[in-house]
């Protein structure tokens, strides 16, 4: 097995890699070019999503770019193990959705010698760990943090400010609800 990170590993060996950022940094794009690229090494891959990110697609990871794979959408973590044997590399998209169990998981495929991949946001609008982001971090093998542009100054920005009056945490959305702007821009709204 390649691996693109790591050359020297020629064995298969289970990994934890987490890709994560604000609305709009390129989460999901990245994701997908880990899988295709795994795709095209021949090794057998799954993607999950949760079932109640149906924004773009219920069967499809969709980028913001309308770059899509096809996905298993699924309602609890525990699904993902069900349905991932014989898999060489899991991918997770949205993962900051899923429940806690997601850690266990994914702890549990890599030690079965599968490369778990992992995109999600690591804050909500509110500058919050959310989900199982930061545990799965905690034990990744590789963690990217991805950044997307403040749309009120060009800087790299890292939080998604939510545009509209809705306090819950999980409210899906796009370029209505939400907006990637940097530290400083983030404290003057």
């Amino acid at each position: 097995m390649y691996n693109e990170y790591y050359p020297n590993e020629t064995h298969r060996t289970g990994r934890i890699e987490v890709i994560c950022g604000s609305m709009f940094s390129g989460k999901t794009e990245e994701l997908l070019r880990r899988l295709r690229r795994a795709k095209i090494a021949r090794q057998t891959v799954e993607i999950f999503k949760p079932a109640i990110d149906i924004r773009y697609s219920q069967d499809e990871v969709v980028s913001h770019d309308k770059n899509t794979i096809l996905s298993t959408p699924v309602e609890h973590s525990s699904n993902i193990l069900l349905l991932s044997s014989e898999v060489e590399v899991v991918g997770v998209d949205e993962a900051q959705f899923f429940d806690n169990g997601l850690v266990e998981v994914c702890q549990q495929l890599a030690d079965q010698g599968v490369r778990v991949i992992i995109a999600g946001l690591d804050m909500d609008f509110k500058r919050n760990s959310f989900g199982p982001i930061p545990a799965l971090c905690a034990i990744a093998d590789d963690i990217t943090k991805v950044h997307a542009i403040c749309v009120e100054c060009g800087n790299l920005a890292s939080y998604s400010h939510r545009l509209v009056k809705n306090d819950k945490q999980i409210l899906l959305g796009e370029t209505e609800e939400y907006q990637p702007l940097c530290r400083k821009c983030f404290l003057k709204k």
